[in-house]
């Protein structure tokens, strides 16, 4: 797999440099959402080095958090009402956590997307998760999936599959970049780099 890892670095950085940008503004809405956007790129860099120590098992749990995060940050964004926002964006305390307790998960995140969201945004996310959700479950509790691949080996074609899908889920971070930044022009740039880029993505991106 040192192909699809090293082509990924390159891709990377030139990813980067199309969203070097600046947040559209310091509202809170604004902040949150581009924090939980970073926390998806972190993510995404995290799988590939799981993956290039062959710890498969823990670069799926990764991924699927770096879904996670890219969802909250486009529910934020278009979904969170002030009080939801606010409770994300408070100092932590116990009590701070207590009130973030009852904040939307997934499912009910995606849901609201598809309603208040962008439509593109809805249809990669959801995509992405009936393709992978249940397999991703089964890894972060210890299932069938992983349970069997870690008894039997793991396929060289899961993980590059993986790493493909983190690769795609870090063009849409990309684009919720540059949504955030104010500056949605360069989101033609971003889907222009990653069809160059077209070996290390999923089919269809």
């Amino acid at each position: 797999m040192s192909d699809i890892f090293a082509v990924t670095d390159e891709f990377e950085e030139k990813l980067l440099l199309l969203i070097d940008v600046s947040r559209f503004d310091n509202s809170p809405k604004i902040v949150v959402s581009d924090i939980a956007c970073s926390m998806s790129f972190e993510h995404w860099i995290a799988v590939r080095r799981l993956l290039e120590g062959g710890l498969l098992p823990s670069a799926v749990v990764t991924h699927r958090a770096q879904f996670e995060a890219l969802l909250r940050s486009i529910w934020l964004l278009y979904v969170a009402t002030d009080e939801q926002i606010t409770k994300l964006s408070v100092e932590l305390t116990m009590e701070a956590e207590q009130n973030a307790k009852n904040l939307p998960q997934a499912a009910d995140m995606l849901a609201a997307i598809k309603i208040s969201g962008p439509p593109q945004a809805y249809d990669a996310l959801n995509r992405f998760k009936e393709n992978s959700w249940k397999a991703m479950n089964s890894y972060a509790h210890a299932g069938i999936h992983p349970l069997k691949r870690h008894a039997d080996g793991y396929p060289t074609k899961l993980a590059t599959n993986v790493a493909k899908n983190a690769n795609g889920l870090a063009v849409l971070a990309a684009m919720q970049t540059s949504v955030l930044s104010g500056m949605a022009v360069t989101q033609k740039a971003i889907l222009d780099l990653a069809t160059q880029y077209a070996e290390c993505m999923p089919a269809p991106l």
